[in-house]
């Protein structure tokens, strides 16, 4: 996915996540299906909370179509980490978020991932234009 380990520099956002004992898996480091929670949970955290994501009772919602992640070092419970966010591409319903996990102050990927949303409006499940409140939060961490 990526020609060099990415960077802490490289992110414009980042979410503290503290890993939880059941993240580890037998061989005692956090899982990989795990890494896609955490960007899942920055991602929607960010929505929620700068972008004014309404989740519960919002007309649009975000569908996650694509994903990927790649791994560099392992973590394991209990490790503070930070997830990197920041966007690739920005369509007129879609959106690929390029996320990165990093141990807390810490300046190289533990794992880099990709994910993709597609907004879709809730009733019918048909893409629609990304509301502007959305747009203009996504386009702050636009690289």
């Amino acid at each position: 996915m990526t020609d060099r380990m990415p960077q802490r520099a490289d992110y414009c956002h980042f979410q503290p996540i503290t890993t939880r004992w059941h993240d580890n898996d037998v061989y005692g480091h956090v899982n990989n299906v795990t890494y896609y929670s955490f960007f899942d949970t920055a991602v929607n955290a960010y929505l929620i909370d700068v972008g004014g994501l309404d989740i519960h009772d919002g007309e649009v919602v975000g569908f996650v179509v694509s994903s990927a992640c790649d791994y560099f070092a392992s973590i394991a419970f209990p490790e503070r980490i930070e997830i990197g966010l920041r966007v690739g591409k920005l369509g007129n319903s879609s959106v690929q978020y390029e996320l990165a996990v990093f141990k807390a102050g810490e300046e190289d990927a533990c794992a880099a991932g990709r994910f993709v949303h597609v907004f879709v409006d809730r009733a019918s499940n048909q893409p629609v234009a990304i509301p502007a409140e959305l747009r203009g939060v996504l386009e702050r961490l636009l690289v």
